[in-house]
């Protein structure tokens, strides 16, 4: 399990090309690292991240934006492909809750409140603010976010189903690990493979999800860690998954 920590502190945690850069570049290791099977992106136990930095957007050009470094990191953190738990605690807004609403898991502090605050500064949220806000929540809750710019709390935002777990702010690093490790201990084939066919399931219809959930499971079937956990489970045992 590793932890990636968003350190900018003065800047309230703005999304920097800089720091969305060094995010990928985190994930990028962990992913190719075969000790880490679960990984904790957090903010800390103050605030998470205020949104994009708004002094870098200031006088961006829509192909400035189009060519920016940035726009490559939204899509890498949405397909990185071992469990990504979001430990968040204070602002979670803009760019800030958009790359919540990427992982896999989200761990709030009763600290956090969540928002697309974009539509006060003449913009709209442009890393999934519109798309996943409405897959969790419904279009209409969602428009109260986007259109109105209101922001929620951790309660509300688990009620919305945004938040799995709401904790105090002091334990909010700590829960995040421990959801992490709860998800490391079992295999990581099979792992990868839910992943999978858990975001297909944002992108394709139930028939055809249903078919690419088969393929997935034929691909477990497969695998060393399916032998391991049936043999485990029958001998009474703690499995010992390899990632095979």
């Amino acid at each position: 399990m590793a932890i990636v920590t968003l350190n900018r502190p003065r800047q309230r945690n703005a999304l920097s090309s800089e720091m969305l850069k060094g995010v990928v570049e985190a994930l990028d290791w962990a992913e190719g690292e075969s000790s880490v099977r679960a990984v904790v992106l957090t903010g800390g136990t103050k605030l998470f991240a205020s949104g994009a930095d708004l002094r870098e957007l200031r006088d961006t050009t829509p192909a400035d934006y189009l060519r920016a470094e940035r726009q490559k990191a939204w899509p890498r953190i949405a397909a990185f492909k071992k469990p990504l738990v979001a430990a968040v605690a204070g602002y979670v807004l803009g760019g800030g809750c958009e790359v919540a609403l990427s992982c896999d898991f989200v761990v709030a502090a009763d600290s956090a409140v969540f928002g697309q605050p974009e539509i006060r500064l003449g913009l709209i949220p442009g890393a999934g603010g519109t798309q996943r806000w409405a897959r969790v929540a419904g279009r209409f809750e969602a428009a109260e976010l986007v259109l109105l710019g209101k922001t929620v709390d951790a309660w509300t935002a688990k009620r919305m189903g945004l938040v799995n777990r709401v904790v105090p702010a002091e334990c909010v690093v700590e829960a995040g690990v421990a959801m992490a490790e709860e998800a490391a201990r079992h295999s990581p084939v099979a792992g990868l493979l839910a992943k999978s066919a858990l975001r297909a399931s944002e992108e394709i219809g139930v028939s055809a999800g249903l078919d690419f959930e088969r393929s997935q499971l034929m691909v477990a079937l497969s695998s060393a860690d399916r032998t391991e956990g049936i043999d485990a489970f029958l001998e009474k045992r703690p499995p010992q998954f390899q990632g095979r």
